[in-house]
């Protein structure tokens, strides 16, 4: 039987990992049944910064008022993922935000970074 490799971390496209599903949980879907926001999905949206140079984000998501936000849930950040979310958030008119989990030593939550 032969079996596909990944990189470290990294999950076949179209599954998510722990993190992503947990802020899907924690935050998507009650904001989506309070009416904040109308619709999501996760990975949706696939973005062309160069030649052969793509980005998926986890989700995009329409706001009730019709804006479009691209979310990035990060455990923690490397370096090409940074540099394509500036990329495509400099190239694309999107909001452009990156969570990541808080410390529950610092309350818990989510921590959100918004790119321009």
């Amino acid at each position: 039987m032969r079996k596909s490799f990944y990189a470290l971390g990294r999950l076949p496209a179209g599954r998510m990992n722990k993190t992503e599903q947990t802020y899907e949980q924690e935050v998507l879907k009650p904001a989506m049944q309070s009416g904040q926001i109308v619709w999501y999905q996760f990975e949706g949206i696939k973005f062309r910064l160069a030649d052969n140079t793509f980005y998926t984000p986890d989700f995009s998501v329409m706001n009730a008022d019709g804006t479009m936000e691209i979310h990035e849930v990060k455990g923690f950040w490397q370096d090409d993922a940074r540099v394509k979310i500036k990329v495509a958030a400099d190239r694309y008119p999107f909001r452009f935000i990156a969570v990541q989990r808080a410390a529950k030593k610092d309350g818990g939550g989510w921590c959100r970074e918004e790119f321009k």
